[in-house]
């Protein structure tokens, strides 16, 4: 088989499978690389809201990474849910010791509107993970946090991109479209140049866990060694099929179909 492609996720839970840490394992398979996961928060959520989370101590987090590390080295890391001050710092600091594509999914709000980040941790977001981070992917409410930037054209959604880019530092930004009222385009900045990733619009609240699935098929590519600008252009595509596929279950905003890529080969 040769080289099996490994990508490490360091993220959240979701008991009913999908979002967080259980949404990245079934896209890192999909997408053929294979999956690790560091838990940082154990999260009681299901497709209708977060009931309750509690967080990893640090030396948890860190046992859990060095574990990896010692065994099993990822081709690429993806971050998800980091909660709290401590786990940005405690994290960042291990993964600055490793040359590797780090994709980070700046998990601030849930699907279901629930806040995942305070204003402390998305700082220190900003100012300790952002500068060792290959390829950022916020949403437009995200993309807002982050940067001050208004965020609800496409024209805008470029100018928070060049923040996260030429101001905070991060290689590559992905500021997702997904919550615009027209067209679901994604606008794609890296080396000075602007990528628009479009897709068709779906009429659908089967859409939990779409972060964490696109930002997670970004890392798994990028394991695989694909380039940048191809790995989020075969991201949009696994998501998109992944929406416009629905499972149809859950009370509330329902999960995307993780294998909704096969069903059409």
């Amino acid at each position: 088989m040769g080289e099996i492609p490994k990508v490490l996720s360091i993220a959240g839970t979701d008991p009913t499978g999908g979002a967080g840490i259980h949404a990245d394992l079934k896209t890192f398979q999909e997408v053929g690389a294979y999956g690790m996961a560091v838990i940082t928060s154990v999260v009681a959520q299901n497709t209708m809201g977060v009931k309750d989370v509690w967080h990893m101590e640090d030396e948890t987090i860190l046992k859990q990474l060095e574990a990896v590390f010692e065994d099993i080295r990822p081709q690429a890391v993806k971050t998800g849910m980091i909660a709290l001050p401590s786990m940005i710092e405690s994290v960042t600091a291990r993964l600055e010791r490793e040359k590797l594509p780090i994709i980070v999914d700046p998990v601030m709000v849930a699907t279901s509107g629930d806040s995942l980040m305070d204003k402390e941790t998305t700082e220190l977001m900003i100012n300790r993970l952002l500068p060792i981070t290959e390829i950022v992917t916020p949403n437009m409410e995200e993309a807002e946090k982050l940067t001050g930037v208004n965020v609800s054209t496409i024209e805008e959604a470029e100018k928070a991109a060049r923040v996260l880019v030429d101001d905070m530092g991060a290689e590559a930004a992905v500021v997702k479209g997904g919550h615009a009222k027209d067209t679901a385009v994604d606008v794609l900045y890296y080396k000075k140049e602007f990528v628009h990733l479009k897709a068709e619009r779906f009429d659908t609240k089967h859409t939990h866990g779409t972060g964490c699935t696109f930002s997670a098929a970004i890392a798994a590519n990028r394991a695989k060694g694909i380039p940048v600008i191809k790995s989020c252009e075969l991201a949009k595509e696994f998501i998109t099929k992944a929406i416009s596929h629905p499972l149809n279950i859950g009370r509330g905003n329902g999960p995307v179909n993780h294998w909704g890529r096969s069903l059409e080969k």
